[in-house]
């Protein structure tokens, strides 16, 4: 399903976004690859030997979208799958985070993909179809502490991308949710603070967490076999987004439980 057909990339340049380019490429899959690192958006390029067309922009930059729609459909003559993967995290608590934080981390992890989705689905639905993929969390099913922003834009991208797919299902389109617990990105080192300000440093659990091409691995699996919600976790990450439906009041006992226990200072969030 990946052979001669293309695949949009968003967040392509590092982290689970390249680890997918990577593995799609091996599947011979035709890639254009968005981010804002030029050069990183080459290297991947050069490696893809169906071919790749880097398209670099700003995952905000709204008024661009029609252009970029147009050089990306025109590329191969359709946009086989799409996958909103671009965004940013958080690591503060929310009684301490200005209001900035909430606005660019929805604007980015919610809006972004929202805006570029809708602007290709009607095409992607004319043409016969194809597959869209959104990179949500587990922060967005579980809520967790420190991550308010991000859960609320996580959980906002898992709600619209459930009536999409109930809405477009017949005219053959797929929408594959993906909710990654902790992955070795630079996802906590690059989130923002409680100032807006970009942290600087990772967590052990994201450093000692699933390995990015095992991630891709899993979430090209879950595309074979045509599934709609995939959660990419594992342990306590894993439990945490099934409490948070089979047991929610066990699960919100467990997450107070977690930030009385000094949680947000563990993680160097704690407000001084």
């Amino acid at each position: 399903m990946f052979a001669g057909k293309t695949w949009w990339i968003t967040g392509a340049s590092s982290g689970i976004g390249a680890a997918l380019a990577e593995a799609l490429a091996k599947e011979n899959a035709r890639l254009i690859l968005s981010g804002r690192n030029v050069e990183a958006l080459n290297a991947l390029a050069s490696c893809c030997p169906a071919g790749a067309l880097v398209l670099p922009f700003e995952a905000t930059d709204y008024a661009r979208l029609p252009a970029l729609i147009e050089q990306a459909w025109s590329w191969n003559g359709r946009v086989d799958g799409l996958i909103n993967n671009a965004g940013i995290s958080q690591r503060s608590m929310a009684i301490d985070t200005v209001f900035d934080v909430y606005r660019r981390i929805v604007d980015i992890d919610l809006m972004a993909p929202i805006a570029l989705t809708q602007a290709l689905l009607p095409r992607m639905a004319a043409a016969g179809g194809g597959d869209i993929v959104a990179i949500s969390s587990v922060a967005g099913i579980a809520g967790p502490p420190l991550r308010s922003a991000y859960s609320a834009a996580k959980a906002g991208l898992i709600g619209y991308c459930d009536s999409v797919r109930a809405e477009t299902a017949h005219l053959g389109m797929r929408v594959l949710v993906v909710a990654p617990g902790s992955v070795r990105t630079n996802v906590s080192k690059n989130a923002l603070d409680a100032n807006a300000q970009t942290r600087g440093f990772s967590d052990s659990v994201i450093d000692n967490g699933m390995a990015p091409d095992v991630a891709a691995g899993r979430i090209l699996d879950a595309l074979r076999r045509g599934e709609r919600e995939l959660i990419l976790a594992e342990g306590m990450e894993l439990e945490m987004a099934r409490l948070r439906r089979a047991d929610p009041n066990a699960l919100f006992d467990l997450m107070a439980k977690l930030v009385a226990g000094g949680y947000a200072k563990q993680l160097g969030a704690e407000k001084k």
